[in-house]
Protein backbone atom coordinates (compact mmCIF):
# COMPACT_ATOMS: atom_id res chain seq x y z
CA UNK A 1 0.00 0.00 0.00
CA UNK A 2 3.13 2.39 0.68
CA UNK A 3 4.79 1.58 -2.46
CA UNK A 4 1.35 2.55 -4.54
CA UNK A 5 1.14 5.91 -2.39
CA UNK A 6 4.17 6.24 -2.96
CA UNK A 7 4.25 6.00 -6.91
CA UNK A 8 0.76 7.70 -7.10
CA UNK A 9 1.91 11.10 -5.15
CA UNK A 10 5.34 10.75 -7.73
CA UNK A 11 3.18 10.37 -10.94
CA UNK A 12 0.91 12.97 -9.78
CA UNK A 13 3.51 15.76 -8.92
CA UNK A 14 5.12 14.88 -12.60
CA UNK A 15 1.70 15.33 -14.05
CA UNK A 16 1.36 18.56 -12.80
CA UNK A 17 4.85 19.77 -13.96
CA UNK A 18 3.91 18.49 -17.56
CA UNK A 19 0.83 20.21 -17.15
CA UNK A 20 2.81 23.74 -16.14
CA UNK A 21 5.79 23.06 -18.78
CA UNK A 22 3.04 23.24 -21.88
CA UNK A 23 3.53 27.23 -22.52
CA UNK A 24 0.85 27.03 -25.27
CA UNK A 25 -1.78 24.91 -22.81
CA UNK A 26 -1.31 27.47 -20.42
CA UNK A 27 -1.66 30.63 -22.88
CA UNK A 28 -4.95 29.26 -24.02
CA UNK A 29 -6.15 28.79 -20.30
CA UNK A 30 -4.92 32.37 -19.28
CA UNK A 31 -5.90 34.48 -22.62
CA UNK A 32 -8.33 32.01 -24.68
CA UNK A 33 -11.21 32.07 -21.88
CA UNK A 34 -11.37 35.83 -21.05
CA UNK A 35 -11.22 36.30 -25.02
CA UNK A 36 -13.83 34.10 -25.65
CA UNK A 37 -16.11 35.29 -23.40
CA UNK A 38 -15.55 39.20 -24.18
CA UNK A 39 -16.25 37.93 -28.06
CA UNK A 40 -19.68 36.65 -26.70
CA UNK A 41 -20.52 40.30 -24.99
CA UNK A 42 -19.63 42.11 -27.57
CA UNK A 43 -20.73 40.03 -30.36
CA UNK A 44 -23.92 39.21 -29.02
CA UNK A 45 -27.24 41.59 -29.00
CA UNK A 46 -28.93 42.81 -26.03
CA UNK A 47 -32.13 41.19 -27.29
CA UNK A 48 -34.14 39.32 -24.30
CA UNK A 49 -34.22 35.75 -25.53
CA UNK A 50 -36.89 33.41 -24.14
CA UNK A 51 -35.81 29.75 -23.78
CA UNK A 52 -37.29 26.60 -21.65
CA UNK A 53 -34.78 25.43 -18.94
CA UNK A 54 -35.19 21.39 -18.57
CA UNK A 55 -33.54 21.19 -15.54
CA UNK A 56 -35.99 23.89 -13.77
CA UNK A 57 -38.99 22.62 -16.15
CA UNK A 58 -39.71 26.44 -16.28
CA UNK A 59 -39.11 29.36 -19.60
CA UNK A 60 -36.66 31.58 -18.52
CA UNK A 61 -36.06 35.20 -20.18
CA UNK A 62 -32.65 36.69 -20.66
CA UNK A 63 -30.40 39.24 -23.16
CA UNK A 64 -28.85 37.14 -25.34
CA UNK A 65 -25.43 38.40 -24.11
CA UNK A 66 -25.99 36.91 -21.02
CA UNK A 67 -26.90 33.62 -22.55
CA UNK A 68 -23.82 33.42 -24.95
CA UNK A 69 -21.09 34.36 -22.45
CA UNK A 70 -22.27 31.50 -20.00
CA UNK A 71 -22.28 28.87 -23.02
CA UNK A 72 -18.96 30.67 -24.63
CA UNK A 73 -16.95 30.01 -20.84
CA UNK A 74 -18.33 26.51 -21.21
CA UNK A 75 -16.96 26.08 -24.43
CA UNK A 76 -13.96 27.84 -23.49
CA UNK A 77 -13.21 24.92 -20.82
CA UNK A 78 -14.02 22.23 -22.37
CA UNK A 79 -11.52 23.35 -25.01
CA UNK A 80 -8.75 24.36 -22.81
CA UNK A 81 -9.21 20.82 -20.73
CA UNK A 82 -9.45 18.62 -23.55
CA UNK A 83 -6.42 20.26 -25.15
CA UNK A 84 -4.19 20.16 -21.79
CA UNK A 85 -5.35 16.61 -20.82
CA UNK A 86 -5.00 15.38 -24.12
CA UNK A 87 -1.50 16.95 -24.60
CA UNK A 88 -0.03 15.68 -21.77
CA UNK A 89 -1.43 12.16 -21.99
CA UNK A 90 -0.36 11.71 -25.48
CA UNK A 91 3.37 12.63 -24.63
CA UNK A 92 4.22 10.68 -21.38
CA UNK A 93 2.78 7.57 -23.43
CA UNK A 94 6.23 6.13 -23.31
CA UNK A 95 7.17 7.43 -20.03
CA UNK A 96 4.55 5.31 -18.87
CA UNK A 97 5.56 2.32 -20.74
CA UNK A 98 9.36 2.41 -19.18
CA UNK A 99 7.57 3.07 -15.70
CA UNK A 100 5.70 0.18 -16.24
CA UNK A 101 8.82 -1.96 -17.16
CA UNK A 102 10.06 -1.05 -14.46
CA UNK A 103 7.65 -2.29 -12.50
CA UNK A 104 5.12 0.66 -11.70
CA UNK A 105 1.70 -0.64 -11.44
CA UNK A 106 -1.21 0.29 -13.60
CA UNK A 107 -3.79 1.70 -11.27
CA UNK A 108 -1.47 4.39 -9.54
CA UNK A 109 -0.78 6.08 -13.12
CA UNK A 110 -3.83 6.09 -13.97
CA UNK A 111 -5.62 7.76 -10.76
CA UNK A 112 -2.49 10.25 -11.07
CA UNK A 113 -3.62 11.73 -14.27
CA UNK A 114 -7.62 11.10 -13.05
CA UNK A 115 -6.57 13.50 -10.33
CA UNK A 116 -4.60 16.21 -12.61
CA UNK A 117 -7.50 16.12 -14.72
CA UNK A 118 -9.95 17.06 -11.57
CA UNK A 119 -7.01 19.29 -10.34
CA UNK A 120 -7.18 21.14 -13.38
CA UNK A 121 -11.07 21.46 -14.28
CA UNK A 122 -11.02 22.97 -10.50
CA UNK A 123 -8.54 25.82 -11.36
CA UNK A 124 -10.05 26.24 -14.94
CA UNK A 125 -13.84 26.30 -12.94
CA UNK A 126 -12.48 28.87 -10.61
CA UNK A 127 -11.14 31.30 -12.77
CA UNK A 128 -13.90 31.06 -15.52
CA UNK A 129 -16.53 31.84 -12.62
CA UNK A 130 -14.41 34.97 -11.43
CA UNK A 131 -14.12 36.40 -15.07
CA UNK A 132 -18.26 35.38 -15.46
CA UNK A 133 -18.88 37.26 -11.88
CA UNK A 134 -17.20 39.76 -13.44
CA UNK A 135 -18.97 40.07 -16.31
CA UNK A 136 -22.49 38.99 -15.68
CA UNK A 137 -24.82 39.87 -12.86
CA UNK A 138 -24.50 35.64 -11.38
CA UNK A 139 -27.13 34.84 -8.97
CA UNK A 140 -25.24 31.82 -7.48
CA UNK A 141 -21.57 31.21 -7.82
CA UNK A 142 -20.80 28.56 -6.27
CA UNK A 143 -23.17 26.06 -8.45
CA UNK A 144 -21.85 28.23 -11.44
CA UNK A 145 -18.08 27.18 -10.69
CA UNK A 146 -19.18 23.46 -9.86
CA UNK A 147 -20.49 23.53 -13.48
CA UNK A 148 -17.56 24.53 -15.23
CA UNK A 149 -15.33 22.72 -13.35
CA UNK A 150 -17.75 19.74 -14.29
CA UNK A 151 -17.32 20.72 -18.03
CA UNK A 152 -13.92 20.59 -17.88
CA UNK A 153 -13.87 17.16 -15.70
CA UNK A 154 -16.08 15.90 -18.92
CA UNK A 155 -13.66 16.76 -21.32
CA UNK A 156 -10.55 16.33 -19.43
CA UNK A 157 -11.45 12.48 -19.14
CA UNK A 158 -12.41 12.50 -22.96
CA UNK A 159 -9.08 14.12 -23.50
CA UNK A 160 -7.05 11.60 -21.39
CA UNK A 161 -8.83 8.58 -23.28
CA UNK A 162 -7.94 9.90 -26.58
CA UNK A 163 -4.11 10.49 -25.13
CA UNK A 164 -4.49 6.85 -24.50
CA UNK A 165 -6.26 5.25 -27.66
CA UNK A 166 -5.35 7.69 -30.86
CA UNK A 167 -2.12 7.22 -32.55
CA UNK A 168 -1.31 10.69 -34.10
CA UNK A 169 -1.61 14.33 -31.93
CA UNK A 170 -3.59 16.07 -35.19
CA UNK A 171 -6.46 12.93 -34.46
CA UNK A 172 -6.72 13.28 -31.01
CA UNK A 173 -6.56 17.49 -31.63
CA UNK A 174 -9.72 17.21 -34.02
CA UNK A 175 -11.41 14.99 -32.56
CA UNK A 176 -11.07 17.38 -29.00
CA UNK A 177 -12.63 20.14 -31.27
CA UNK A 178 -15.54 18.76 -33.36
CA UNK A 179 -16.97 16.84 -30.09
CA UNK A 180 -16.36 20.09 -28.31
CA UNK A 181 -17.99 22.50 -31.47
CA UNK A 182 -21.03 19.66 -31.33
CA UNK A 183 -21.96 19.98 -28.04
CA UNK A 184 -21.62 23.36 -27.44
CA UNK A 185 -23.42 24.63 -30.58
CA UNK A 186 -26.31 22.11 -30.28
CA UNK A 187 -26.55 23.17 -26.40
CA UNK A 188 -26.10 27.23 -27.07
CA UNK A 189 -29.52 29.27 -25.88
CA UNK A 190 -28.89 31.48 -28.25
CA UNK A 191 -29.75 29.69 -31.10
CA UNK A 192 -33.26 28.20 -28.87
CA UNK A 193 -34.78 26.48 -31.80
CA UNK A 194 -32.04 24.01 -31.61
CA UNK A 195 -33.16 23.45 -28.01
CA UNK A 196 -35.27 20.36 -28.52
CA UNK A 197 -33.04 18.32 -30.52
CA UNK A 198 -33.08 14.32 -30.09
CA UNK A 199 -30.54 13.38 -27.84
CA UNK A 200 -29.20 16.32 -26.90
CA UNK A 201 -29.30 15.05 -23.23
CA UNK A 202 -27.02 12.70 -23.92
CA UNK A 203 -23.90 15.22 -24.66
CA UNK A 204 -21.29 15.52 -22.66
CA UNK A 205 -22.14 19.13 -21.69
CA UNK A 206 -26.16 18.71 -21.51
CA UNK A 207 -25.65 18.88 -17.67
CA UNK A 208 -23.64 21.49 -16.86
CA UNK A 209 -25.03 23.63 -19.50
CA UNK A 210 -28.41 23.20 -17.44
CA UNK A 211 -26.57 23.89 -14.23
CA UNK A 212 -24.73 27.05 -15.45
CA UNK A 213 -27.70 28.72 -16.87
CA UNK A 214 -29.67 28.18 -14.40
CA UNK A 215 -27.38 29.41 -11.40
CA UNK A 216 -26.23 31.99 -13.21
CA UNK A 217 -29.69 33.60 -14.57
CA UNK A 218 -32.15 32.40 -12.45
CA UNK A 219 -32.65 32.12 -8.11
CA UNK A 220 -32.89 28.04 -8.91
CA UNK A 221 -30.10 25.19 -8.81
CA UNK A 222 -30.60 21.77 -10.06
CA UNK A 223 -27.62 20.19 -8.64
CA UNK A 224 -28.47 16.56 -9.96
CA UNK A 225 -27.71 17.64 -13.60
CA UNK A 226 -24.46 18.33 -12.30
CA UNK A 227 -23.54 15.07 -11.48
CA UNK A 228 -23.40 13.91 -15.10
CA UNK A 229 -20.27 15.07 -16.08
CA UNK A 230 -19.05 12.76 -13.34
CA UNK A 231 -20.37 10.01 -15.58
CA UNK A 232 -19.32 10.91 -17.98
CA UNK A 233 -15.65 11.40 -16.46
CA UNK A 234 -16.18 8.19 -14.29
CA UNK A 235 -16.58 5.85 -17.71
CA UNK A 236 -13.82 8.41 -19.77
CA UNK A 237 -11.44 7.09 -16.93
CA UNK A 238 -12.18 3.54 -17.08
CA UNK A 239 -12.12 3.39 -20.54
CA UNK A 240 -8.58 4.60 -20.08
CA UNK A 241 -7.69 2.13 -17.35
CA UNK A 242 -8.94 -0.55 -20.17
CA UNK A 243 -6.81 0.87 -23.22
CA UNK A 244 -3.56 0.93 -20.20
CA UNK A 245 -4.26 -2.73 -19.69
CA UNK A 246 -4.81 -3.95 -22.80
CA UNK A 247 -2.18 -1.91 -25.19
CA UNK A 248 0.53 -1.62 -22.21
CA UNK A 249 3.18 -4.20 -20.52
CA UNK A 250 2.95 -5.22 -17.56
CA UNK A 251 6.39 -5.70 -15.09
CA UNK A 252 5.12 -5.40 -11.75
CA UNK A 253 7.08 -7.18 -8.83
CA UNK A 254 3.73 -9.39 -9.04
CA UNK A 255 4.16 -10.51 -12.74
CA UNK A 256 8.00 -10.81 -12.57
CA UNK A 257 7.35 -12.92 -9.11
CA UNK A 258 4.44 -15.23 -11.11
CA UNK A 259 7.41 -15.15 -14.06
CA UNK A 260 9.90 -16.78 -11.79
CA UNK A 261 7.37 -18.93 -10.30
CA UNK A 262 7.10 -19.93 -13.85
CA UNK A 263 10.17 -20.30 -15.04
CA UNK A 264 11.45 -22.33 -11.75
CA UNK A 265 8.49 -25.00 -12.48
CA UNK A 266 9.82 -25.50 -15.50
Amino acid sequence: MRLVWAAFTELLRCTLRGHLRNRLALTLAVAFIPIWIAVARLCTSDRVVRIRLDSINAPVSSPASQLGQVASALGAVTMVAGFITFTETFQSRRMDRRLLLAGYPRLPILLAKLTAVALTAAALGLYSTVLLWFSLPVHHTGPLGLALAGAGLAYGGIGLLLGSLVRGELEGFFLIIMLSLVDTGLQNPVFNTLMDVAGVSALPLYGVNQLALSSALTAQTPWSHGLLSLTWSVATGALALLVLHNHRPSRSAWYRGKRVQAESAR
